[in-house]
This record gives C-alpha cells, structure tokens and sequence, in this order.
C-alpha cells in the first residue's frame, strides 16, 4: 500500500459478504422449532400469570390485607354494637327508673333538691417536707 492510499476501502466500495440462504427445513424440524417456541411461550404465559395471582389488583397479598381490614372492622362493628346496647340499656333504665335519672343528675350535673346543702370535700394535699442534706455535710 502506498501512503496516498488508504488501509480500507470506503464503505460504499466495500466488498459485500454474500447473503446466506437459510435452508427450508424438514418438517420434523420444523414441528421441532414450533414446540419449543410453544413452550417457551407458555412458560412466560405462566409466570406472568403468578405474578399477577400474586401482586395482582385482586392478588393474594390484596386478599391478605382486605381480610386483615376485614377482621379489624368487624372487631370495631362489635365493640360499636356494644356501646350501643350499653346506650340503649341506659335509656330504657332512665325512661322506668326516676331514682337512677336522679343519680345521674347528682353525680355527673351537682344537681340538688330544694333545701339540700351540697358540700364538696377534697383530699388535702400532702406537706411539703424539705430535702434533708446528705449525711457528712
């Protein structure tokens, strides 16, 4: 090679490699190639059908957290209708009972009859006792 010339010919100039011809294939081969592309598909198919089961909109892991908010609303449910009942127990007992109306307005409102002197006591509070030095001072 001279230095006026290059260590390759241009691209368009360049020798082309020959196209291969892929020889048609016997039908045993063919039926060969067709079970394997089946069965890869079907194996993706699959996997991405456990995935989806698993992460999924309505997965398994959605029905595990929907049963555990399931489980707490019932426990909440249950402890409302036993609110409910306690209410509506009370509301039965002030509607028949004028002694148990009257307790209620004692206690909880300082109501008092005409006449009656109310006196309220409270604890009284401890002394106060003075830190005593440590021993040696």
């Amino acid at each position: 090679m001279t230095p006026d010339q290059p260590d390759q010919l241009p691209a368009a100039t360049a020798p082309r490699r020959p196209r291969v011809r892929r020889r048609p294939r016997t039908a045993q081969e063919a039926r060969a190639w067709r079970r394997k592309v089946t069965g890869y598909a079907l194996f993706i198919g699959a996997f991405v059908l456990m995935v989806n089961a698993l992460v999924g909109e309505n997965g398994y892991l959605a029905t595990i957290r929907n049963e555990s908010e399931y489980r707490a609303l019932t426990r909440e449910l249950a402890a409302l209708r036993r609110d409910n009942q306690q209410i509506q127990d009370d509301l039965h007992r002030f509607r028949t009972d004028s002694r148990a109306l009257e307790e209620v307005a004692r206690e909880r409102h300082g109501l008092k009859r005409p006449g009656e002197i109310t006196i309220i006591l409270k604890d009284p509070q401890p002394p106060r006792v003075a830190p005593t030095p440590p021993p040696g001072k």
